[in-house]
């Protein structure tokens, strides 16, 4: 028998041929080939493996789970989908609860809308970047699965953690305020435009902004965070050059 299974976390070729190795070994297992672009494994076993003992061989790294089927008759497996989409984000919401909290004490008295958002997206590049920097040697191959200029320029996926270090003091210093929101403008336009082409795509892949350390998939909320920020330079740009 044949089982098609999803498989988050796959971010080169190393770690497909990690899974297949991993699966491969388990017993009543004749085949696996995985696909790294779907994020998918395909199986052929002796007789029905639990998805449980599949997952226990393969590293935490990886999630495998059964393919979602449509049932009419059924709401059940999207509602679960729904939670434990939440679940998987809940680092990220903790995380912008966080910097807006923190944004909203530096500037609270007397408030300062300006003052708000330009501590807002300094504190976003600092903390994000040190998520990448956990894992610095990983970061860049998963980076490179949904953003078009890392993919084109392998080199730009090493350097961004360091582009988000400076913009954050850039942002958080007050200095050269203008080109940071420009390059903010730029940087997550490119990071955005790949994001809404993997979604649209309805690729299964990791999302790289908090880095690798943490599982988060790509989903809208990736897409949302990214929104935000290229809302608050295009405000700010405004607000600088509009009289």
């Amino acid at each position: 028998m044949t089982h098609t299974y999803k498989v988050t976390g796959m971010t080169c070729n190393g770690c497909k041929a990690s899974v297949e190795k991993a699966l491969s070994e388990l017993s009543d297992v004749d085949k696996v080939e995985v696909n790294l672009n779907d994020s998918t494994a395909t199986i052929t076993m002796q007789k029905h493996i639990e998805v449980d003992t599949l997952q226990n061989a393969l590293s935490d790294k990886y999630t495998i789970s059964e393919q979602n089927t449509k049932n009419v008759f059924s709401s059940t497996q999207p509602n679960d989908e729904k939670k434990r989409e939440i679940k998987q984000l809940f680092p990220l919401f903790l995380i912008f609860g966080y910097i807006i909290m923190a944004s909203t004490l530096l500037n609270i008295k007397p408030w300062n809308i300006n003052g708000f958002m330009l501590d807002f997206m300094g504190l976003f590049y600092i903390v994000f970047s040190f998520f990448k920097f956990l894992d610095l040697k990983s970061f860049p191959e998963s980076f490179r699965m949904y953003d078009p200029l890392a993919k084109a320029v392998p080199a730009y996926g090493w350097i961004y953690p360091f582009i988000e270090v400076a913009l954050g003091l850039m942002f958080l210093m007050r200095f050269q305020t203008t080109i940071a929101l420009i390059v903010t403008l730029v940087i997550l336009g490119i990071t955005t435009f790949g994001v809404t082409k993997t979604l649209l795509d309805k690729k299964s892949i990791q999302c790289a902004c908090l880095g690798t350390a943490l599982k988060l998939p790509m989903t809208k909320a990736t897409f949302i965070e990214n929104a935000i920020m290229i809302a608050m330079a295009i405000f700010m740009i405004n607000k600088t050059f509009v009289v």
